[in-house]
């Protein structure tokens, strides 16, 4: 298993993770951030080890692993950085939301020593003073070979998620940009789309509706408070599949809308009675 992890992106996901490998596999870590804040923040707090706002410094740490914790619109410009200062034969893994084209871009990088990863973990918290070691306990993660793959390493990858307490599942990359373009990406436009939506009734109304939030309204915004760059470079990454699913989003809520303008009693609580059996059948 491995010795050394390099963690590319010292951030709240970056940082867990080196947390996490720290205290379940006794890992080194080695932090790479374009912020020297960061990197000082994150040895200050003994979430890394060593750091450094230089790719070239990983050539004397020698890492097994390099993880990827940047937001995906940065891919390719780390794995330029990274494909001077790394052995071929070191293993690349990421954590970020998007898969499809980005997993045989990074395959044309580092061939079939690259492992697409998708812990499904996270908070709206940014920066690497919110670094949680117990973050992806008893998560799902999402790992995305293809064809190219080298078994080892993928077996490598699945183990040490397995040894921090997730459970690991294979998914075709472009079956991914679909699945969480659905469930994970739609949410988060449709939290930013609502403040959005909330400031303009603002103006309209000369009232301040950001003083009188509900719980409902607290607990259904909360992922809009999540990083800005983050899911800007997830939206355009995963566009095709996140505008397909705003398309069918905006025809339920015009449904929704009809049965209200309409006083559909019977097919308003239909509607409703559909979405709240679907709704516990999460918990």
């Amino acid at each position: 298993m491995f010795k050394k992890v390099a963690i590319v992106g010292v951030g709240f996901m970056g940082g867990s993770l080196s947390l996490a490998v720290k205290s379940c596999l006794g890992c080194s870590t080695f932090g790479i951030d374009i912020n020297p804040e960061a990197i000082k923040k994150g040895k200050e707090l003994g979430v890394i080890d060593e750091g450094s706002t230089q790719m070239l410094a990983l050539k004397d740490f020698e890492p097994e692993l390099v993880v990827l914790a940047v937001p995906v619109g940065a891919f390719e410009q780390v794995a330029r950085g990274l494909k001077e200062v790394v052995d071929e034969k070191v293993l690349i893994t990421d954590l970020g939301s998007v898969k499809g084209r980005l997993v045989y871009m990074m395959e044309n990088f580092f061939g079939e020593h690259f492992v697409g990863g998708h812990p499904i973990a996270g908070t709206e918290k940014s920066g690497v003073q919110y670094s949680n070691p117990g973050l992806f306990k008893n998560k799902r993660v999402v790992l995305t070979p293809t064809e190219r793959t080298n078994r080892l390493a993928l077996q490598k990858v699945k183990f040490m998620w397995e040894k921090l307490d997730t459970f690991v599942e294979f998914m075709d990359p472009f079956v991914h940009d679909v699945v969480f373009g659905a469930v994970s990406h739609l949410p988060h436009a449709v939290a930013f789309a609502l403040m959005d939506a909330m400031e303009k009734l603002s103006k309209k109304t000369n009232i301040d509706l950001f003083l009188y939030p509900g719980g409902g309204f607290r607990d259904f915004t909360r992922i809009a408070a999540s990083d800005p760059v983050m899911w800007r470079d997830i939206f355009l990454e995963n566009r095709e599949n996140l505008l397909w699913a705003i398309e069918e989003f905006i025809k339920s809520l015009e449904k929704l809308k009809g049965l209200v303008e309409e006083g559909k009693k019977e097919e308003l609580i239909e509607y409703l009675q559909r979405a709240r059996e679907h709704r516990l059948r999460i918990d």
